[in-house]
């Protein structure tokens, strides 16, 4: 890093970018630089250079997108800047502690979540700051999302969100040395679909090495779409949009109608999720996302270290807020259970076991969280020898009331973890989801384990293995519930029953 009077820059393949001090000491933030360029439904390049110093003082376009369904919308909030869909949104921002390229300091660049349609690393909660602050260069990135990123075309690249993550990468090892990092000790870490994104990447070839180390956090290797499953989406979508399902003709729909017509298709899946229509997106409600032959597993060669978990109460976020929670019958739990593989009966009295007394709704949202995301991450664990697995298990007290109801809290629900492993647990965007005094001590607790664990590769526990099945449970116990420890064989009986089935 350099300094042209009082304003930092650093050189990259493209030119110089000047950035601005971030609110930690010492730390320096350098926003919106393009990092890869591509036409609608086309393959993403290398951005154009560009002459003098470019300024990197304000976050970069995203990937278009439509808002989050309420009450989702209220949760889950959106940073957009508005700008030209495609290349415009291929941008990254890197934070880094005052020092030159003789610095080599490990890097963490963070996959953000959105179920392949929403979200953005513009999002002030994932500002990285706290990690330059402790001596970690960090980096976000946007990718574009839905049918852009991932809609099934034939003429054209599948898995084009995916091709902007690995463009994103490649910029990191080229030009990551000039901002402070060094390009052999990139963690990648992501969370929801970010992390789904990731469990891809570790069985992707043009990945390989591109990345030393992984945090996957709520996603692993098993939501995709099979050709087959994809082809059924294509179809529907063009059919909505009546034009033939080609890249040309989904190049010419104008960029909101597109949107509105991914929004009306998610609802038509949701409301008749029947896999004859839908192929795998009727189980996870997903019509975009990666397009892949077979589970992309990674075996005990993919030299990456690996460190995986998820939260509790996952689905209480899809639940209690709706109200869905309370009202959801016995008869949507059986239906669900025989969709996913287990034996209804079975899976009715394993997850009772430990929940005596659980409605319907609170079953459903143990066996949804262990099909969504518990039992892939403890697959990927399962996979790859010395892999860490954690569980975020820290309740929050969001309440939701619906009717005269006592009303029912968030809990450990999906995404909840996030402010956490930012250290950022009372910044304003998580106030939704967390409340009003979101445990310090926590915060710190996980913020350590991430730091640790893009230094060394251990993030302060031991590896997870078929014997001792050792699990870091955060948050879970302790008056405040901020206590953490490990845990041999979390919950036996609820792993086993997805023997054979996921």
């Amino acid at each position: 890093m350099a300094r042209r009077g009082a304003v930092p820059w650093c050189a990259t393949r493209q030119g110089r970018v000047a950035g601005r001090p971030a609110p930690f000491p010492s730390v320096t933030e350098f926003l919106g630089i393009p990092y890869a360029t591509a036409p609608r439904f086309g393959r993403p390049h290398e951005a154009e250079p560009w002459k003098g110093v470019r300024p990197a003082v304000g976050y970069g376009p995203t990937a278009p997108q439509a808002p989050y369904a309420p009450p989702l919308d209220a949760l889950l909030p959106q940073h957009t800047v508005p700008g030209a869909p495609g290349e415009s949104c291929l941008n990254l921002n890197v934070w880094t502690p005052a020092a030159g390229p003789e610095a080599r300091l490990p890097v963490l660049v963070f996959v953000h979540g959105g179920a392949f349609t929403n979200g953005s690393g513009s999002l002030p909660a994932y500002d990285g700051g706290t990690f330059a602050r402790d001596g970690v260069v960090c980096v976000t990135f946007n990718y574009r999302l839905g049918a852009e990123g991932f809609l099934h075309l034939d003429g054209v690249p599948d898995n084009r969100g995916l091709l902007d993550q690995i463009a994103a990468l490649e910029w990191v090892r080229e030009n990551i040395a000039s901002f402070g990092g060094d390009p052999d000790r990139v963690t990648l870490f992501g969370e929801s679909a970010g992390a789904m994104s990731i469990g891809v990447l570790l069985a992707t070839e043009r990945a390989r090495g591109l990345f030393r180390a992984a945090i996957l956090q709520s996603g692993a290797a098993h939501h995709f779409l099979r050709p087959a499953s994809a082809r059924l989406i294509t179809a529907r979508l063009a059919a909505k949009l009546s034009v033939p399902p080609t890249a040309d003709a989904f190049a010419a729909v104008p960029g909101d109608r597109l949107l509105a017509a991914q929004s009306e298709l998610r609802a038509e899946i949701g409301a008749r999720p029947d896999p004859e229509l839908w192929g795998e997106a009727a189980l996870n409600m997903m019509p975009f996302e990666p397009v892949l032959p077979e589970l992309p597993l990674p075996g005990p060669d993919c030299g990456v270290r690996l460190l995986a978990g998820s939260n509790r109460e996952e689905y209480r976020l899809f639940l209690v807020p709706t109200g869905r929670l309370d009202a959801l019958p016995e008869s949507k739990l059986r239906a669900t259970a025989a969709a996913y593989g287990p034996d209804p009966d079975r899976a009715s009295a394993v997850y009772r076991e430990a929940r005596p007394g659980a409605s319907p709704g609170e079953v459903f949202d143990a066996l949804a969280t262990d099909w969504f995301y518990r039992i892939p991450a403890v697959r990927l664990a399962e996979s790859v020898p010395g892999a860490y697995l954690y569980e975020f298990a820290w309740r929050s007290p969001r309440l939701f009331r619906h009717g005269d109801g006592p009303g029912r809290v968030l809990g450990a629900c999906h995404g909840a973890e996030l402010g956490f492993v930012f250290d950022r647990p009372d910044h304003p965007a998580y106030a939704p989801m967390l409340g009003d005094r979101p445990p310090a001590e926590l915060a710190d607790a996980m913020h350590r384990a991430w730091v640790a664990f893009a230094r060394t590769g251990d993030p302060g526990w031991a590896p997870y293995d078929r014997d001792t099945r050792t699990t870091m449970v955060f948050g879970g116990g302790g008056g405040s519930g901020a206590a953490s420890a490990t845990v041999r064989d979390l919950r036996p009986r609820e792993r086993e029953l997805w023997d054979g089935l996921r």
